[in-house]
């Protein structure tokens, strides 16, 4: 129900904006820009959904990208690192700064909130120390195009992007494909399933929002490269947790740690392991800020942490962890993502935004607590 909403929620924003914007929020430019905007938000939005539903949180994250960023930043300005390799370390740095955390709280025993507000301070202070205090720019083209290029343009001359009209057909087939799939095997197993109606309804809405999508991109300069980033995250995580066993560990921990513990769970190991992931997906999401700024700066990362926590709960999380998606994370950080977008189109001043952002996030929450009465009475 949950997740559900949100996506209506997303839908209804959506149609809101476009009425209130006279038809620019859906303007392939700017859905394009959307996607590019907030792209190192989503990223770290599914790290941390990962972290909230094992029960923790992560607060280093923004001074983790920023700092990640820095490195990039310093090994390709100033050392002439090709930019692939550039990229390959930055990568490793931040899963070593996953796991520098992940021992401190699994296997020492320091609740997350106090290890990663202290690498806040940590990684935020060696930002500073990396760039001194100035910004470090230009990047390699290659570099940049992670955070602002678009897949190339392949086959004859149309009115729209070829190759983005195939991925989307692809997409469809993956998607209907999964979805008799999982009706198929909860029908075996006699579970629960939608009436066929309702079912095919389904199936064909999201057949016309992947349609309606890929063709406002196609119509544009294609796929961003950061969706495919994204979209590749998001199928490997969704299935990880889905249906992995480190994955069905990590509700475990969430929901009842003693309980997961006495069924043999490792729940050390597991932790570790979701603080490593956090680590290396913040180092992603710091090179794409890094990439789409062109420049290492002081500033970078700042209030990222906030913005992928909100996008947690607001996708589904709960503060007692051993709930959640990483799609949910995906539409929670869309929700806030178009809201900002939609509220700069129409004018609304950032002081403005962050009420409304803040009243967003207090009504999921709130949604959650109810929701979770309800079923309880």
């Amino acid at each position: 129900m949950r997740q559900y909403g949100m996506l209506v929620a997303l839908a209804l924003i959506v149609v809101l904006f476009q009425i209130w914007t006279d038809g620019s929020l859906l303007l392939p430019n700017n859905v394009s820009n959307i996607v590019q905007q907030n792209s190192y938000i989503l990223i770290l939005a599914m790290g941390m959904m990962i972290v909230i539903i094992a029960g923790h949180i992560d607060l280093s994250v923004g001074s983790l990208a920023a700092f990640v960023g820095a490195a990039a930043a310093v090994m390709m300005v100033k050392h002439d690192m090709p930019w692939v390799a550039a990229l390959v370390v930055s990568l490793l740095i931040g899963a070593a700064a996953g796991a520098w955390q992940g021992f401190w709280i699994a296997y020492v025993g320091i609740p997350s909130f106090i290890v990663t507000l202290a690498g806040m301070l940590l990684f935020r202070g060696g930002t500073q120390i990396l760039l001194e205090g100035q910004s470090i720019a230009p990047f390699p083209r290659g570099f940049q195009e992670i955070a602002q290029g678009f897949i190339p343009e392949m086959g004859p001359y149309t009115q729209y992007h070829n190759p983005t009209l195939l991925i989307g057909l692809v997409v469809i087939a993956f998607v209907l494909v999964q979805e008799w799939r999982d009706r198929r095997r909860q029908l075996a197993y006699e579970l629960e399933v939608l009436p066929f109606n309702l079912w095919v309804l389904k199936c064909t809405a999201i057949v016309a929002a992947v349609v309606a999508f890929t063709l406002t991109l196609a119509s544009y300069h294609g796929v961003p490269v950061v969706l495919l980033i994204m979209c590749g995250l998001l199928i490997g995580l969704g299935f990880v947790m889905r249906n992995a066993v480190v994955g069905r560990h990590v509700y475990a921990l969430g929901g009842n740690k003693a309980a997961a513990k006495l069924s043999g769970v490792k729940d050390k190991r597991v932790t570790f392991l979701v603080f490593v992931n956090m680590g290396l997906l913040a180092a992603l999401a710091g090179c794409v800020y890094a990439a789409r700024l062109n420049a290492g700066t002081p500033q970078a990362g700042i209030n990222f942490e906030l913005e992928a926590i909100a996008a947690a709960f607001i996708g589904g999380a709960s503060m007692s962890g051993g709930v959640g998606t990483v799609l949910g994370a995906v539409i929670g950080g869309l929700v806030l993502g178009v809201l900002n977008n939609g509220m700069s189109l129409v004018g609304i001043g950032t002081d403005y935004q962050q009420v409304i952002k803040g009243l967003v996030l207090l009504a999921a929450v709130g949604f959650d607590v109810w929701n979770k009465r309800r079923v309880g009475s």
